[in-house]
């Protein structure tokens, strides 16, 4: 997938959840996500960490060649398993009490992340946390993951319609359907983005005919933490 257009899905996205969420009430944060046992502040949390890895991962040395791409990485092994999950509760909860303005300091990430990924090349490899080398721009897809679903997360959350923007829908049905694109799969099935993203990610419920035309569309099921 070309560069540009998953920066513009990264920063679209990001844009689109701090407006949503900017000046929301102190006793709205406590609110439960359907991503127990965290809170709607510790979620926040929880995807500022997830995007900010980017900058560790640049400074380290670069690898000599990409091995694994944005599906491989939501591979069921385990980064996945109980202790990675409950390492991966534990920091957003830690973290979500840094500092007094959440909104903030996640915007402050994801600007820092955006202009980083903005000023590599599209060649650039790096190496994850779990030691997948990947381009880059693979990499930064599963930050629009994050990003997208999550918000979906919070919306539901807090009672919101969903924010789920068209440059991180195109990013994330690109990923999700290899036989079909989004537009045909939703137009067949009467969905909108944000109840394919939802369906496709497990957030909802599949009927018998719905199952039919996702496997006929060629769906990826990522494995999710």
């Amino acid at each position: 997938m070309q560069k540009e257009l998953v920066e513009q899905a990264l920063r679209a996205e990001a844009e689109a959840l701090g407006a949503a969420i900017a000046g929301l009430p102190d006793g709205e944060w406590a609110r439960a996500t359907r991503c127990e046992p965290w809170t709607a502040v510790e979620l926040l949390s929880h995807v500022r960490v997830a995007v900010g890895r980017v900058e560790a991962m640049l400074a380290a040395p670069e690898p000599e060649r990409a091995e694994v791409d944005a599906v491989g990485y939501y591979r069921p092994d385990e980064r996945f398993d109980a202790a990675a999950n409950s390492a991966r509760i534990a920091l957003a909860r830690d973290t979500a009490g840094e500092g007094a303005d959440p909104v903030g300091e996640f915007g402050r990430t994801w600007r820092e992340v955006a202009a980083r990924f903005g000023a590599e090349a599209g060649t650039r490899v790096v190496r994850t946390r779990h030691g997948d080398p990947m381009l880059l721009t693979e990499f930064m897809i599963t930050r629009v993951v994050e990003l997208a679903v999550h918000a979906l997360d919070l919306a539901d959350a807090l009672g919101r319609p969903a924010w789920l923007t068209d440059q991180a829908s195109d990013v994330l049905e690109a990923l999700l359907l290899t036989e079909a694109d989004g537009a045909s799969v939703r137009a067949a099935l009467g969905w909108d983005r944000a109840t394919l993203l939802r369906k496709a990610t497990g957030r909802a419920e599949l009927d018998e005919a719905e199952q039919t035309e996702v496997k006929r569309a060629g769906i990826t099921w990522l494995t999710l933490g």
